[in-house]
């Protein structure tokens, strides 16, 4: 966990209330993990906002996507190129990438696919086919299509059937042949579905990634606790990621 200022490079919307975020670090930082988070400092709200991060560099710059649902975001949405940001990153626990796995699928839920496009370009480099599934409401929502069809197998799907496949991310998976392993990040609905979908996997081979409200981030506070069979975990710290076998439902 480091805390730094970062600078302001690009934020820009991508899709309806969707914004991508763009930050360098004048230091050279240690690259997160696919699936870790960042906490924002922003002017004006008490508490931090933590985001995933979709993608970054060997020169310490990160890539944010993130939605306006609030007060927080939407203060964040304002901010322009050049202004600073003081962020704590480093933060949660990743992706373990599977890496007996040949041919992995990738889940998102609208803004749960950010962390899974750094994850896909891991899981390319490390030999894998990798196919993303990623879900929307409709066609004015969904972002980072191309980027991820420039890596991987990618479909769409979209509750009206705007874009893509009718329906949800389930719906796509049915039809899905052939993976050992399984990725996903969304609303917590979407993974409890898919959870009470997929077949058996080997232990470790199935890890989806949690959202939950948070104070601290780093474990401090235990506001963003939540049972597994082992007890209770905090979503900042041991999660966000948490294996199929620790989850309780």
């Amino acid at each position: 966990m480091e805390l730094t200022d970062y600078t302001i490079v690009e934020n820009n919307r991508i899709a309806k209330d969707v914004l991508r975020l763009r930050l360098r670090c004048v230091a050279q930082r240690e690259p997160p993990r696919p699936g870790q988070f960042v906490n924002l400092k922003i002017d004006g709200c008490y508490l931090r906002r933590p985001i995933s991060v979709c993608d970054w560099d060997d020169c310490g710059g990160l890539t944010l996507l993130y939605k306006v649902v609030g007060e927080g975001t939407a203060k964040l949405a304002r901010h322009l190129p050049g202004e600073s940001l003081n962020i704590l990153t480093g933060l949660g626990n990743g992706y373990t990438i599977c890496a007996q796995a040949k041919r992995p699928v990738l889940l998102g839920g609208g803004v749960g696919a950010p962390p899974l496009y750094g994850l896909a370009k891991a899981l390319v480099r490390a030999g894998q086919r990798p196919l993303a599934i990623l879900g929307f409401n409709t066609a004015e929502e969904v972002f980072y299509r191309n980027e991820f069809a420039a890596l991987c197998e990618t479909k769409i799907t979209t509750a009206d059937g705007s874009l893509g496949q009718k329906g949800f991310v389930t719906h796509a998976l049915k039809a899905a042949e052939d993976y050992d392993a399984l990725y996903a990040c969304g609303p917590e609905a979407m993974l409890r579905a898919v959870y009470h979908q997929m077949p058996p996997l080997a232990a470790g081979q199935a890890q989806f990634s949690f959202e939950r409200r948070m104070g601290c981030g780093f474990g401090a506070c235990m506001v963003c606790s939540c049972r597994t069979v082992a007890g209770y975990k905090r979503i900042c710290m041991d999660g966000p990621v948490l294996t199929r076998e620790e989850i309780v439902w």
